[in-house]
């Protein structure tokens, strides 16, 4: 009986040590990164939108892309973090 089980174990164990744990993990880094979003962050949207972070809801973001143009997305949205704010948090409260 274990010979025959054993095989099935052995997949499963490289199945969750080389697919499920590795996206774990990455989602994880995902979510904490969007998270952490704030004004001023520099980010890019999964369409290749390059902007600022000119405002932040629970769910959406508006992205200065110059210094008229605003635009609102999702906050799922944003892929990446491209620069981090150097804004203090007195000069946010202004």
């Amino acid at each position: 009986m274990w010979q025959t089980l054993a095989p099935f174990v052995l997949m499963f164990a490289i199945f969750y040590f080389l697919l499920i744990r590795p996206q774990q993990k990455k989602q994880k880094q995902r979510s904490t990164m969007l998270n952490a979003l704030k004004k001023g962050d520099k980010v890019t949207t999964v369409g290749g939108l390059h902007g600022t972070i000119s405002e932040i809801a629970d769910d959406t973001v508006v992205i200065k892309v110059n210094d008229v143009t605003k635009l609102t997305f999702d906050r799922a949205s944003v892929n990446n973090v491209t620069a981090r704010s150097e804004l203090k948090d007195e000069v946010e409260s202004v």
